[in-house]
């Protein structure tokens, strides 16, 4: 087995769920985007395309569970038929949760992202971003495609967003 196939491994042990919870009763208290210097699970990040090098870089972002609630109407009407519990967004989570972290960062590009925990009420996401303009990007054979795209996030271009528009 190879390194990765045993860091799987760990994800599984009773360890890593107690470390787990620890980490997300800490995150609750961060703000909402923290940029951060290293993956949570190094073995996602890189089969996603992550590498460690200048250019790349890791937002770890807090999105709300569940559905939203629609604005009460304004008048004397019962509101029991109105609609304004259970409304369902079009995309997933993690599609979300991309476009925010884009928009956070506009001069940065979205090139995929991966699940790292949930708490009751909330759930995190590693976004994988890559400076286009970075010159190691730019002289990488395999990255450099990125170049030539922007906003592929806001086209369903990562790979939450082809599963949100079920392909």
């Amino acid at each position: 087995m190879g390194y990765y196939k045993y860091m799987k491994t760990v994800y599984d042990t009773k360890e890593h769920e107690d470390l787990m919870r620890q980490r997300v009763i800490s995150w609750n208290k961060e703000p909402v985007f923290v940029k951060m210097e290293h993956p949570t699970k190094l073995d996602r990040a890189h089969t996603l395309g992550f590498k460690a090098k200048q250019g790349f870089s890791i937002v770890r972002v807090r999105i709300g569970k569940g559905g939203s609630k629609r604005e009460k109407p304004a008048g004397g009407r019962k509101p029991l038929r109105s609609g304004m519990t259970k409304i369902t967004p079009n995309m997933n989570l993690q599609h979300i949760s991309e476009m925010r972290v884009a928009k956070k960062f506009p001069n940065l590009e979205v090139l995929n992202s991966y699940y790292v925990a949930e708490s009751g009420k909330d759930i995190w996401f590693e976004v994988i971003l890559v400076d286009p303009q970075h010159p190691c990007i730019k002289s990488d054979k395999q990255v450099k495609w990125i170049c030539e795209q922007r906003g592929r996030v806001f086209r369903g271009l990562t790979s939450a967003g082809k599963s949100s528009r079920n392909l």
